[in-house]
């Protein structure tokens, strides 16, 4: 999944060409960030998150922060785009996708601000019911570190498997001690699956690439991640050495308002809760 460091420099810039702005502008050197503290860049993803910071950004104006958005269809780009400066916060994942990027690459990020929970969902086309699971079904689940091991966690709620510690966010296939109906797990791109399910007797999908490929969680859904004690809170993230700047409490206090609560009631529904 993760490119090397020229390749994925390469792709960023392209994602950059591609992508869609909020607002009528060009990414601008980092340095006019230092000096003029009224505008910023916020990467998130396409689809219905963007729909909820474009209220967020409609907040930020009235507190004398402009902010452009910089719409992403890939989770391995945004922290690269923070970390390297092309742009100055992102919002698009929970922590411990967050801190299995900066184990791996290095990065110097922190949180700032928390949005919103997307219970995780199981979906199929072939059955109704866990209970109708067959033995050596195909499941499949996200291939990246945070949210295979998420959907390992909930296939041992469930009682489908069981693992060595189930309190470990980064666990892999390799710590299934336990798997009675001998499913066969196969990993995938966290955006492709919504789109393969047909593919898999059942794929756990994380809840914004579900909406963006047509589903309806609230609906099409057979079972939910419980939301007590979840550890996958989504988050505002930006350049540790940016942390304490007055932009940042206008960004996060932007997002953490009740025009932005109300859009992610009309935009999710049920399906997404605010962290605040």
């Amino acid at each position: 999944m993760f490119l090397d460091k020229i390749n994925r420099r390469t792709v960023l810039g392209l994602a950059f060409s591609f992508a869609t702005f909020a607002s009528v502008s060009t990414l601008a050197p980092v340095l006019a960030h230092a000096e003029d503290k009224t505008s910023i860049k916020l990467g998130t993803m396409e689809g219905e998150e963007s729909e909820v910071w474009k209220v967020a950004a409609q907040e930020a104006k009235k507190q004398g922060l402009n902010i452009d958005l910089v719409f992403f269809s890939d989770y391995a780009l945004p922290n690269e785009a923070v970390n390297s400066g092309d742009i100055d916060a992102n919002s698009f994942q929970h922590k411990p996708y967050l801190d299995a990027q900066i184990e791996q690459r290095g990065y110097k990020l922190s949180v700032v601000g928390y949005t919103v929970l997307f219970p995780m969902g199981v979906y199929s086309h072939k059955i109704k019911d866990l209970k109708e699971l067959r033995d050596g079904a195909v499941v499949g689940v996200p291939n990246d570190p945070s949210n295979g091991g998420r959907a390992l966690r909930l296939l041992n709620d469930m009682g489908l498997i069981k693992l060595k510690d189930p309190n470990n966010v980064l666990a892999t296939k390799l710590d299934i001690v336990e798997n009675p109906k001998k499913l066969e797990i196969r990993e995938l791109d966290a955006g492709m699956l919504g789109r393969a399910i047909d593919d898999f007797d059942i794929a756990i999908v994380n809840t914004n690439w579900a909406l963006t490929t047509g589903l309806k969680p609230e609906k099409d859904a057979i079972a939910w991640e419980k939301s007590e004690n979840n550890p996958y809170n989504n988050i505002i993230v930006v350049r540790t050495a940016d942390k304490d700047e007055p932009w940042v409490k206008k960004l996060v206090a932007a997002y953490n308002s009740e025009p932005v609560r109300a859009k992610i009631k009309e935009v999710f529904g049920v399906t997404a809760q605010p962290l605040w």
